[in-house]
């Protein structure tokens, strides 16, 4: 099965990535996005900017359909995280961003590939005890994590993945990611 992993900044993308590979080590596994990049030299800003989302969603989109071949991987994060990002962030910038043409094409094959999206929403109060940068951000591309996946109101979901929303203590996450990648 492949795999994806999504939610915002600090809700428990990676722990979960990786307690799911400590019980199936026949899985491989992308890393997020930004620390591949980083290892292979990108030097991102400071702050969260357009570019280096747009950077990551090229990346993501490279990473998942480069590995088709893999019948069991799981991504730390995909396309859809970026999109959301890219999209809260050109609305506090007062620009659209909206992806179209060949990258839209390659994000919906990327996406057509996957079996599953488990997306980690946010929950009140917030299992993840540590702070947070950018909560503002962390809180708005949440919401508009919820839109794509809840509603599919960028229609990219409709022949894709099967989406399940994952919540709860880290056992319980793991062990609705167990039951739903069965």
């Amino acid at each position: 099965m492949r795999i994806a992993v999504t939610g915002t900044h600090g809700s428990g993308k990676t722990t979960l990535v990786e307690d799911f590979l400590d019980t199936h080590r026949h899985y491989e596994h992308a890393q997020e996005p930004y620390w591949d990049l980083a290892e292979q030299g990108v030097a991102f800003p400071d702050a969260p900017t357009i570019d280096s989302f747009a950077e990551q969603l090229e990346h993501s989109v490279r990473v998942i359909l480069g590995s088709t071949s893999e019948a069991d991987m799981i991504f730390d994060r995909c396309p859809l995280d970026f999109i959301a990002y890219l999209e809260v962030l050109g609305e506090k910038e007062g620009v659209e961003w909206a992806p179209s043409g060949k990258l839209l094409a390659r994000i919906e094959a990327a996406l057509s590939t996957l079996d599953l999206i488990a997306w980690l929403p946010l929950s009140q109060p917030d299992e993840i005890k540590a702070t947070i940068e950018y909560p503002k951000l962390r809180r708005a591309v949440d919401a508009r994590l919820a839109g794509i996946l809840r509603d599919d109101d960028l229609g990219l979901l409709e022949q894709g993945p099967r989406i399940v929303e994952i919540g709860g203590s880290r056992p319980a996450r793991l062990a609705r990611l167990v039951q739903a990648s069965a």
